[in-house]
């Protein structure tokens, strides 16, 4: 193995230096602390902008030759239009055609409709990408085919890295369903409406210059303005920033898994017999089916007991909506939204609210929301018999997942992973999980089909179920089971080459991506 790496206190090595810059391992939850001031970026001046607001140029490519596209710079995009995004490739496209090598690619997330910059991978366009590696790009990556070292970050730790300094963007190029020729732009309006920009926000405020690249082009003032056009050099008007289909799905939809409804049930049930349901609660669930249909099962019981959540964390979808319509939910704070009633009730209902990493998730703030919520329901690849989770790699080694708010999320007061005990016949429950995302001392219930365990540092959930008819078990008792079924394991071939790493949510690095190896 590397000389260059170190044992963290997660017991992962990681490196200590990555693309040439120094790192420092991870040293435990909450034990980290800046001891530094937050990064400024550079004073700019209303002599340098125009006297009528008029920030208009006549293309994209004009827009990044003002900027000062050059070799090695930052360039960062947001992805509230998800695999309907039209601009980031446009602006690849250009610097190859401008002949600029080795940009560093800073996305909020990447998606497959970002195949294409493969080959810019490939020719030295992109060095490396600091954000979401999924699919097809982070196939790539764990093949040790990018030129740098890939950076994963949380929602809340992206923001934490621009506040911090750790990244510097040169070029931020926020595309934005409406904009006005000032750069005020919103999320809520205009043919390509994908709800809120708050993954742009980092990028807007500290970036050298900013572009908001629009299909939707009206006068000033652009109301709501969720980007400042204060913090905007340059305006730019497309035929079309983002494919409204794939941008948001019109609808969302329950899962039919017989499977997966039993554990939505059993979450619920648990959630209700614990007393985590009850007046003045509040919940954060995600959009896939399962989240769904847990949603779906609170708000049978907050009917049955004429219970009001105070608040629901999003990404909003329409059933999210529906409960916050019924009364059940007093606010929605939304961090993305998912479908296209997500979108029509933020546009409308002022109980609606759009929100940021800035106040949801970023851990170098004085506090921040993640930690208020009672009741929080994720996903994993792979958890181990210390309640250690991973998102990013699959049990292949496989790097293809970003890490989203999902570390972030773990602050709050009982974080719940509904799971299958196994996946096309391979245990999600494993001895050691492939690569950690996330420590087990900050998850207390898993929820599999068969079973579910209350991680032993929840000595008061254990006693409040004790008398439960679920089917409480322990880890590794589900962890037997489902070897039982489906056999142990195979070790899986990794090398000692890092390819990306993953970093905490205080900027410290939890572990490697190690090449997978032939």
């Amino acid at each position: 193995m590397s000389d260059k790496l170190v044992k963290n206190a997660a017991g992962r090595m990681v490196p200590t230096e990555v693309n040439g810059k120094k790192v420092i391992p991870y040293q435990g939850v909450g034990k980290y602390k800046p001891d530094y001031r937050k990064f400024n970026p550079k004073v700019a001046t209303c002599a340098d902008y125009p006297d009528d607001g008029n920030k208009v140029v006549a293309n994209l490519k004009t827009a990044l030759t003002k900027a000062g596209l050059k070799d090695g710079m930052t360039i960062s995009t947001h992805h509230h239009f998800r695999n309907g995004d039209l601009v980031v490739n446009m602006i690849f496209d250009i610097a190859a055609e401008m002949g600029v090598k080795n940009l560093v690619w800073y996305p909020s997330a990447s998606f497959p409709c970002h195949e294409p910059l493969i080959k810019y991978l490939e020719d030295g366009t992109i060095h490396h990408i600091e954000g979401s590696m999924n699919g097809v790009l982070g196939r790539f990556v764990s093949d040790g085919k990018m030129k740098g070292t890939g950076i994963l970050r949380s929602h809340g730790g992206r923001y934490q890295a621009v506040q911090d300094g750790d990244v510097q963007i040169d070029i931020a190029v926020l595309a934005a369903p409406t904009s006005d020729p000032f750069g005020n732009s919103n999320g809520v309006t205009g043919p390509s409406a994908c709800g809120l920009l708050g993954f742009g926000l980092a990028d807007s405020q500290y970036a050298d210059k900013v572009i908001i690249v629009t299909d939707n082009l009206v006068n000033f003032p652009c109301l709501p303005w969720q980007i400042h056009g204060n913090h905007v050099d340059y305006v730019v008007k497309v035929d079309k920033v983002g494919i409204p289909e794939k941008i948001v799905s019109g609808t969302t939809r329950i899962t039919k898994s017989p499977d997966r409804l039993l554990m939505a049930e059993m979450t619920a049930k648990l959630c209700y017999e614990a007393g985590l349901i009850k007046e003045g609660f509040s919940f954060q669930a995600g959009a896939g089916g399962t989240s769904l249909a847990i949603a779906n099962f609170f708000a049978k019981y907050m009917r049955d007991d004429n219970i009001t959540a105070a608040f629901a964390r999003g990404g909003s979808n329409q059933y999210l909506v529906e409960m916050l319509e019924e009364g059940l939910v007093k606010y929605i704070l939304d961090g993305q939204t998912f479908d296209l009633e997500g979108v029509r009730s933020m546009r409308e209902n002022p109980k609606h609210v759009d929100t940021s990493p800035f106040t949801s998730y970023n851990y170098h703030g004085k506090g921040n929301f993640a930690s208020f919520i009672d009741i929080v329901i994720l996903g994993a690849t792979e958890v181990d018999v210390d309640f250690n989770a991973n998102v990013n790699t699959h049990s292949d080694g496989y790097l293809l997942h970003g890490i989203g708010g999902w570390q972030n999320c773990l602050f709050g007061r009982n974080v719940i992973l509904p799971i299958p005990l196994f996946r096309n016949r391979i245990p999600v429950i494993r001895d050691k999980v492939t690569t950690l995302t996330g420590p087990g001392e900050l998850i207390d219930i898993i929820v599999t089909e068969r079973g579910i365990a209350i991680n032993p540092r929840r000595k008061d959930l254990l006693e409040k179920l004790k008398d439960s008819s679920l089917p409480i078990k322990t880890i590794e008792e589900l962890k037997e089971e489902a070897e039982k079924i489906c056999g142990v394991p195979e070790k899986i071939n990794l090398t000692d080459e890092v390819v990306a790493v993953i970093k905490w949510v205080d900027g410290t690095v939890i572990d490697s991506v190690f090449k997978v190896g032939k």
